[in-house]
């Protein structure tokens, strides 16, 4: 029908007089004389592709073949980028190309000018931050993402992205154990107030937590209230919840004391005495953020406590466990999460230790109705059937990736016995390690270990000496490491969980720590 429409259209133009088909009169003659505009010449609406589906096809071979190829050799590679700042711009022209280029010079660049500016965060020799886990099936759900290219704002926008993540979530949900009232559907099958949506980070689910406990704590109230609201979290949390005061305007913000006596866990009579502080001020507390696995050295607050302590005053309490909560799939490490039944959010990263791919957080809300007052807006425009169901309500953008199709691939091709025993792995190797520091009368854990990280210094050669170590190890190219800072104390941080680490990369990351603390213990010698 469309090429019938155009072809009566470029028949009519050959039969219109040459000035008036290019838009002139006969008294506009000096200004026929200029070039047509070939953006509005319809013989000219046909546009070819630099890249075939043909080509594609096979140029999509190459690039797993290239994925492979790095996989087989990122253990043999520098964990850290050696590049200084502004290394890549040295080498890259100021502008695109004006024509394009080959396939296979785009790809030699990559190579030859991106690779070595990478950090190889999929290395089994990768023990900083916190992982990043990437697995085969994760990444066929991203090219599949990436292949469907749908916008899924809304259940119109495509049905089944909708229908999977609620179903996704709900699978995951169970998986971890939580109750009842974070799934979207209730025991006998009918949907319920709460469920899971997933997010980009953790950092975005807490904001639209904060969002949602502010929208509803200001029920009823004038909006001058609002600048009397006051949040609460540790001195141990992460940055995201200062910046998302930061974005709601929240002026009120406790960072609360923790102490080495509860191993940096934020406790109840504390949080306490700041709400009843607060209280007689007259300022309206609304929002707890608790955190289960802290950035520094995984530790958790008490859930329990905290929200007992909460719940007289409508407090929203949300539960950050992006790193530890991985390990509630296993039914003996639920115990971190006891409490978790009485809060209002839950999070977690299945990107950090869970096999899918960057980005996925996983947010459980059990009640959503306070996420869409305060973020829910349907103009004319996206007004369609299934609105309900539409899970750009639930976030701060309104566009949405197909993330539910990784975490999906994952599950499936895992199980919930493998995806156990490959967290069950992590936790052994992290006892192993442990265990070589304890050996070794040199050093001495710095924290309680929580999962699969380990905080570790070298005695008596204080925070220059246990960096100048941190820095030897890092250079060597063979481990990366990073370190913290708690109560005053300079600590290395050891955190299991790459896909692929085995026994033998912590032996041998061991042995790279040790011979480096022989190099650092003998300079401390010639200085004393």
């Amino acid at each position: 029908m469309v090429s019938k429409v155009t072809e009566e259209c470029n028949q009519k133009m050959k039969n219109i007089p040459s000035n008036e088909a290019n838009g002139h009169t006969a008294q506009s003659e000096q200004q026929s004389n200029r070039p047509s505009n070939s953006a509005s010449d319809t013989s000219q609406s046909h546009f070819e592709h630099p890249m075939s589906l043909d080509e594609f096809r096979s140029k999509a071979h190459e690039a797993v073949d290239f994925i492979c190829d790095y996989y087989s050799r990122v253990d043999s590679l520098p964990v850290r980028s050696s590049v200084e700042p502004g290394f890549l711009h040295k080498q890259l022209p100021t502008e695109a190309p004006q024509q394009g280029e080959k396939w296979d010079v785009i790809m030699k660049d990559v190579q030859d000018k991106i690779v070595p500016g990478l950090t190889h965060w999929q290395s089994s020799n990768f023990f900083a931050y916190y992982p990043c886990n990437s697995s085969f099936p994760g990444m066929l759900g991203e090219l599949l993402c990436a292949g469907f290219a749908t916008q899924n704002f809304s259940w119109i926008g495509s049905p089944a992205a909708t229908e999977l993540e609620t179903i996704v979530m709900d699978w995951l949900g169970k998986l971890l154990g939580l109750p009842q009232q974070f799934l979207s559907r209730k025991s006998e099958g009918s949907l319920g107030p709460g469920g899971g949506v997933i997010q980009g980070t953790a950092s975005e689910a807490a904001l639209v937590c904060m969002l949602a406990a502010r929208a509803r704590i200001m029920q009823g109230r004038p909006n001058a209230d609002m600048a009397n609201l006051v949040a609460y979290t540790s001195d141990q949390a992460h940055s995201s919840c200062k910046k998302a005061t930061m974005i709601a305007g929240i002026t009120n913000l406790r960072i609360l004391k923790t102490e080495e006596s509860a191993a940096w866990a934020l406790q109840a009579d504390t949080l306490q005495q700041a709400i009843e502080q607060d209280l007689k001020a007259g300022l309206i507390p609304f929002y707890v953020f608790a955190t289960a696995g802290t950035t520094s050295t995984a530790t958790v607050d008490d859930l329990r406590g905290l929200a007992t302590v909460s719940r007289p005053h409508n407090i929203w309490v949300h539960v950050d466990a992006a790193y530890a909560g991985a390990t509630a799939v296993i039914p003996s490490m639920r115990h971190w999460f006891d409490g978790v039944e009485l809060t209002d959010s839950f999070s977690f990263n299945p990107h950090k230790w869970l096999l899918t791919n960057f980005d996925c957080a996983a947010l459980w809300v059990t009640d959503s109705a306070p996420l869409k007052t305060a973020l829910s807006l349907t103009p004319a425009y996206l007004q369609a059937k299934g609105n309900a169901l539409d899970y750009k309500d639930w976030q701060i953008p309104l566009g949405r990736r197909f993330r539910a199709l990784k975490v999906w691939f994952v599950l499936r091709t895992y199980g919930q016995e493998g995806l156990q025993k490959y967290l069950e792995h992590h936790l052994r190797l992290a006892k192993l390690f442990q265990g070589f520091v304890e050996a070794d009368d040199r050093f001495a854990i710095m924290a309680p270990p929580r999962f699969g990280l380990i905080c570790f210094a070298l005695k008596g050669v204080g925070k220059a000496g246990n960096a100048a170590l941190l820095e030897a190890v890092n250079s060597s190219g063979k481990v990366f490491m990073v370190h913290t800072e708690v109560g005053g104390q300079f600590m290395l941080r050891f955190a299991l969980g790459s896909t692929n680490v085995q026994q033998h990369h912590v032996e041998a990351a061991w042995e790279v720590i040790q011979s480096n603390a022989d190099g650092v213990m003998a300079q401390e010698t010639n200085l004393m």
